[in-house]
């Protein structure tokens, strides 16, 4: 038997219990993961609510990311033996039971190596939010150097995310923060300009700053809400924006703007990339892992059996605007 943070029920961040569940066996083609870390991200909480839609095994134990350490591998298993470090994503999604578990069994396509000298938990993370931006950049955005990218909340998850990748990649990369503490570490991760939007008037800003740096090539849109009309009128000529979140969001769309510049919408979910897409970009995290170009932001790192207390943390800061949480919630086995 094993501990899990589990659901038997969608509903409030109370619904989940800390409980004892079987220990998994790894199937054929699958790894069993000791656990270390694992990280808290908004569509854990969207699935548990129900405001995700989802036909989910009872008990259905959450969370999408993890890292920690092989304990077992099945039959057809050929990239991971026993011992090695490991991290992955995109459990808890299409049927398969989440991460918040002592021990795990994990289809090895989900699965990628962990550097060396990277701990577990920030591998776990930068896990989600770092594919998501990676495949938004590059896959999607197909981000070149020289390009200037803007991406609101440069210390939330994916954003403090895409500030570093698109850094690293040679775009000079605009953001925003709520605070001067959160501007100067935006600026740490690589952003060039901060616009601090509770106290300077965000068009006043985006004036000064493009004036200096030209329009914007690429728009990374990680708010539920999207201001359409300002972000077309400060894209390029076939400026490309990246939309990944608010899917109840329904804004006013102006035609005119957009087409008259030969602008590109595009719309992507994480989980929607095939194992080898998700692969090709984790590799890639990693080498950024490795050579300090890619540095997870943690903000809150609490027990595994404290998953109720993350979830309702996570859920504050998503939906309801807190503002009291910068980077990852991790939780530690």
């Amino acid at each position: 038997m094993m501990k899990a943070a589990l659901i038997r029920s969608v509903g409030k961040p109370d619904v989940i219990e800390w409980a004892e569940v079987p220990k998994p066996i790894a199937q054929k083609g699958q790894v069993l993961v000791r656990t270390e870390a694992v990280a808290v991200n908004p569509i854990d909480t969207y699935i548990r609510s129900g405001i995700v839609k989802a036909t989910l095994p009872n008990p259905f134990i959450v969370g999408c990311d993890i890292a920690g350490v092989v304990e077992d591998v099945g039959s057809d298993v050929t990239r991971f033996s026993v011992g090695d470090r490991v991290w992955g994503s995109n459990q808890g999604q299409l049927g398969r039971q989440g991460s918040f578990a002592e021990w795990c069994a994990i289809d090895e396509q989900w699965l990628y190596p962990t550097p060396v000298g990277v701990s577990s938990e920030s591998a776990a993370a930068g896990a989600l939010v770092g594919i998501t931006a990676h495949l938004g950049l590059f896959l999607h955005g197909r981000l070149q150097a020289g390009e200037v990218v803007f991406v609101n909340g440069g210390t939330g998850g994916v954003g403090s995310a895409v500030v570093q990748l698109a850094r690293a990649a040679g775009a000079t990369v605009i953001t925003t923060a709520g605070s001067p503490e959160k501007a100067a570490q935006c600026r740490q991760l690589g952003a060039t300009h901060v616009i601090e939007y509770k106290t300077q008037d965000l068009d006043e800003r985006f004036t000064e700053i493009t004036a200096s740096t030209g329009p914007i090539h690429l728009w990374f849109e990680t708010l539920r809400t999207q201001t359409l009309e300002r972000t077309f009128s400060l894209l390029a000529q076939r400026g490309r924006i990246i939309l990944m979140a608010g899917r109840d969001a329904r804004p006013e769309f102006p035609v005119g703007p957009f087409y008259v510049k030969d602008l590109r919408a595009i719309g992507f979910a994480m989980f929607n990339a095939s194992a080898d897409e998700q692969r090709a970009a984790a590799l890639q995290l990693n080498a950024a892992l490795a050579n300090g170009q890619y540095k997870p932001l943690i903000g809150v790192i609490l027990p595994l059996s404290e998953a109720a207390q993350a979830h309702q943390l996570q859920e504050d800061n998503t939906l309801n605007s807190a503002g009291t949480l910068s980077g990852k919630i991790v939780l530690k086995a």
